[in-house]
């Protein structure tokens, strides 16, 4: 099968080189049981490389089987992969099989691998390399015959010399790597594309397709597309529902894409723009920011309180005062982003700023709940999505794994 065919069976749109490049190594590695590991920015669409594999393998009538490693929290996601016996942890009722038995003769993908913990990298080296497991509280040993595909957006080589990712389990997975282009380097495919879901909107909510002047395909052209197809069909889904005109020009297109490009793109409400998406995703990591400067902060007033007279701090602690100080009375673009912030904290006076002489005049507090704030947010975020995590993350702008971390830590579980 060659790589026009491979596009018509699987509704893949585009000729750009880096694309046909990559279907054609999926092409080519399909027959071997070679591990390979899919590379590409998030939206890029690597979840169709797999299937591919999968389908023109001999294992295409084995179980194929999809697993977000993100989503799954990381006290359970060995059990999901390998299984469990009963009475192994508390709630085990009874044993399990994990996707590695049940893939047995088929194909696993493994999205997000670079999210997978340390020691669950371990035991997936150890299948990779002979093919066995244990299940989670037992000790006899399983034997599987399981292809892996796995995907990730994140720069490995930093994964690894950050210590996050184990060296050896990355070239065992990628004993083939396949790249995804972006959607930026493809340019040349996005109207392909743009009529592509069009096309399939207008069957789905049963209206005309829309379609683009040439001003708005050059704009969408030149366009930098952060979020890549994921963030191009959700466009085309939003022009689709909501414009009357079926015609749209370039004064239209530019109300539904930030002018931020790095940015995720969300419908603008005309009447009210400050609580667009672009600014509660500003406002949830400089919250976090916020909160880790505080935390340094209360270090150093311990720090302080335990000294008599003035006290000298040195260059990495005036530093941190000088940031959290800038930080509280500096605005972000043209809004002022948690005004209230600053009123429980009363400036630390400089007595000489030459030899970093600081001197404590007024008590600290802490009156207003950092956490309440970043409680009230996800809480928005999952009754907006009717409790879907994925999409409280997404727009959050979080792992799916760090928001259930943080609906635990508050207590959010229904």
């Amino acid at each position: 099968m060659n790589v026009q065919q491979v596009k018509q069976r699987f509704g893949i749109i585009g000729n750009a080189p880096g694309l046909n490049r990559a279907l054609e190594v999926a092409i080519q590695v399909a027959p071997t049981d070679i591990s390979v590991l899919v590379m590409g920015e998030s939206g890029t669409g690597k979840e169709i490389i797999p299937q591919v594999i999968h389908q023109l393998s001999s294992r295409k009538h084995g179980e194929y089987i999809a697993v977000n490693c993100g989503a799954i929290p990381e006290g359970t996601i060995d059990s999901e992969l390998f299984g469990h016996e009963k009475g192994s942890f508390t709630g085990a009722h009874g044993s399990r099989q994990g996707y590695f038995e049940v893939a047995n003769g088929g194909t696993i993908f493994l999205d997000e691998v670079a999210e997978l913990p340390m020691s669950t990298q371990v035991r997936l080296l150890r299948v990779l390399e002979t093919g066995e497991f244990i299940k989670v509280g037992a000790s006899k040993v399983i034997k599987t015959n399981v292809r892996v595909v796995a995907a990730t957006n994140e720069n490995m080589q930093r994964a690894i010399n950050s210590g996050k990712f184990r060296e050896d389990l990355f070239y065992r997975l990628s004993t083939v790597p396949i790249h995804l282009p972006s959607l930026r380097n493809r340019k040349d495919d996005i109207h392909l594309i743009f009529r592509k879901f069009a096309h399939d909107f207008a069957e789905k909510y049963r209206m005309p397709s829309i379609k683009l002047k040439e001003d708005a395909v050059d704009f969408l052209t030149s366009y930098n597309w952060p979020g890549n197809i994921r963030q191009l069909r959700n466009l085309v889904e939003q022009l689709s529902v909501i414009e009357t005109e079926r015609d749209l020009d370039l004064v239209t297109i530019r109300q539904y894409l930030p002018e931020n490009e790095d940015q995720v793109p969300i419908k603008i409400n005309k009447e009210n723009s400050s609580e667009n998406f672009s600014e509660r995703e500003i406002m949830y990591k400089f919250l976090f920011d916020m909160k880790k400067d505080l935390t340094e902060l209360k270090k150093l007033v311990l720090e302080m309180i335990k000294q008599d007279g003035n006290i000298h701090l040195n260059s990495d602690q005036t530093a941190v005062i000088n940031r959290l100080h800038q930080e509280l009375n500096t605005p972000i673009g043209t809004t002022r982003f948690l005004p209230s912030v600053t009123d429980p904290i009363t400036p630390v006076s400089i007595v000489n700023p030459e030899t970093d002489d600081f001197e404590i005049h007024e008590e600290i507090e802490e009156s207003l709940s950092l956490e309440d704030r970043e409680k009230e947010l996800i809480q928005k975020a999952l009754e907006k999505h009717k409790g879907k995590r994925k999409y409280a993350a997404l727009e959050l702008g979080i792992s799916e794994r760090t928001l259930y971390r943080k609906i635990k830590e508050f207590n959010l579980l229904d």
